[in-house]
């Protein structure tokens, strides 16, 4: 079995509770300039970066000249609300990344615009258990391709096929598997992941506590 040498985590639905308030500033975002959001929709965008999904939006409600103003709209609120306390970290993601970064260096691999990123940080106290993060607005192409997990593991120094990824989507998923590493899926109970997605995972977690136990069964 390959030695691992560091671990990548995904944020919304890794770490903490958020993936409903992309969606909740999607729907106002849409429904403000007459249009109409659905799951679909959501599914759609899961994983894309903040230019990505900010250009669906802005094509489907027929301004595709707004695409910076609705992203920039969006991003404001998922700060907000994270600021006001509305993205709790998930039960037992502390302590994944307190023992995990403990033993290897621990990165970040985000489809979250960067000020969010920071904002869910800083508001958890975590910030300095990362070796790195990155969002995939700073790499060219987002989930579900490779980019944003390819970019961690190279700042953490490592390479994928001495990583493990942490996912709970599809799209993410996808993009950690295709980008060499080894993949333990804790499945989002709200929007889980499609089957096929959730067939290239190494492992699948019933719960942190179990994705936890892997991870540290892995890093013996």
């Amino acid at each position: 079995m390959t030695c691992v040498k560091g671990v990548i985590l995904d944020l919304d639905g890794v770490i903490v509770d958020s993936e409903h308030l992309w969606e909740r500033s999607w729907i106002d975002c849409c429904e403000s300039r007459g249009g109409t959001w659905t799951h679909e929709d959501t599914t759609t965008c899961q994983g894309m970066s903040a230019p990505e999904w900010a250009r669906y939006l802005a094509e489907k409600v027929g301004t595709p000249d707004e695409a910076e103003a609705i992203q920039a709209e969006c991003v404001d609120y998922v700060v907000e609300a994270i600021h006001a306390g509305q993205a709790p970290l998930l039960d037992r993601a502390d302590d994944l990344v307190l023992k995990v970064s403990a033993q290897v260096p621990l990165g970040l691999a985000s489809s979250a615009a960067r000020r969010v990123i920071d904002a869910v940080l800083e508001q958890h106290g975590i910030a300095d258990r990362f070796t790195a993060t990155v969002s995939s607005e700073e790499v060219p192409r987002g989930k579900p391709n490779p980019d944003v997990y390819a970019e961690a593991a190279r700042r953490i120094g490592i390479t994928p096929d001495t990583g493990i990824a942490v996912e709970d989507s599809s799209n993410g998923i996808r993009a950690a598997h295709a980008a060499g590493l080894t993949v333990v899926a804790i499945p989002n109970q709200q929007y889980p992941p499609k089957p096929e997605a959730l067939a290239l995972a190494t492992y699948v977690a019933s719960d942190h506590g179990d994705a936890l136990d892997y991870l540290l069964s892995r890093l013996r």
